[in-house]
């Protein structure tokens, strides 16, 4: 099973993406979930700098396993759990 989160919706909007962010990782972690795609869209950047920043806290980390940033498509990021 795999999640996938596209934030162009709320792109200009800081908390509403964080929150987002923090509830798919959440969710994954939840259900047992090994994969969750995350679409930041690739425009200037700061938004996939924005998601990598979150992904890198302390917290958040200890919760998933490695992030891999698509070769082939800059505006997807992926982060894969452990299976439970």
């Amino acid at each position: 099973m795999k999640l996938k989160l596209d934030l162009h919706e709320i792109y200009n909007r800081g908390g509403d993406i964080d929150r987002a962010l923090r509830a798919v990782i959440d969710e994954a972690v939840d259900k047992g979930v090994r994969l969750v795609e995350i679409i930041p869209g690739k425009g200037g950047g700061q938004l996939k700098k924005h998601v990598l920043r979150f992904l890198d806290q302390k917290e958040i980390k200890s919760l998933y396993h490695r992030v891999e940033k698509d070769s082939r498509n800059f505006g997807r990021i992926f982060v894969h759990f452990r299976p439970k």
